[in-house]
């Protein structure tokens, strides 16, 4: 075997190598440690709570209608707006 042949021969084992272990990992799942699942499970929490706010402000404002919807409005205008038409 002359070196070119065994260099090609190692990094075609390490391609291997390097594909068989991907694969390994992303079956099992070990990828990540156990601090990493645990603020996976705790952004899971958050956005689920997130979305019952989201769904009890909706039903708030479904259920004002019009009086909520220029409230907001007059929110979004800068502040010195506000400021002057207080004036």
């Amino acid at each position: 075997m002359n070196p070119f042949e065994m260099v090609a021969f190692i990094v075609a084992a390490v391609m291997i190598a390097s594909v068989l272990r991907a694969r390994y990992h992303s079956k099992s799942g070990s990828s990540a440690s156990p601090e990493e699942r645990a603020e996976v499970l705790r952004l899971r929490d958050d956005v689920k709570y997130l979305k019952q706010r989201v769904q009890v402000l909706e039903q708030i404002v479904t259920d004002r209608g019009a009086e909520t919807a220029s409230q907001i409005e007059a929110l979004r205008q800068p502040r010195l707006t506000r400021e002057e038409d207080a004036q």
